[in-house]
């Protein structure tokens, strides 16, 4: 069973930035995390997500391309969001997904060996 703990979220003005952490815990091996966001009243979407083998696969929603970051620290299980010039429709709770045998990227389906964190709130202000 994994365990994804996310962290690093809050309140911030337009053109500001945070920094999202996510540490998974409890499986030797993951294929992929990334980052997934839903806003009141819409449905879940995909952010980033990034391979955590060999090299470096990142793929990005395009709202957010230009603007946010994903990094990994396989040694600590860790992934990383960082986010610049916030706008206020980046405002969602935020979560992290972690997949084990293969990467679902950003598709928000049902996967069996996808896990989820709890989420964690980023609010931007105008």
């Amino acid at each position: 069973q994994v365990q994804l703990v996310e962290s690093g979220g809050g309140s911030v003005q337009a053109g500001g930035s945070l920094k999202l952490s996510c540490a998974a815990s409890g499986y030797a091996y993951i294929r992929c995390m990334g980052w997934f966001r839903q806003a009141p009243g819409k449905e879940r979407e995909g952010v980033a997500n990034i391979l955590t083998g060999g090299g470096v696969t990142a793929v990005y929603a395009d709202s957010v391309k230009s603007r946010f970051q994903i990094s990994r620290d396989n040694a600590e299980n860790t992934v990383y969001l960082q986010m610049n010039s916030l706008q206020p429709e980046d405002t969602a709770t935020y979560y992290c997904a972690a997949d084990l045998k293969r990467c679902y990227g950003l598709r928000t389906g049902v996967f069996e060996d996808r896990y989820w964190g709890q989420g964690t709130q980023v609010t931007v202000s105008s």
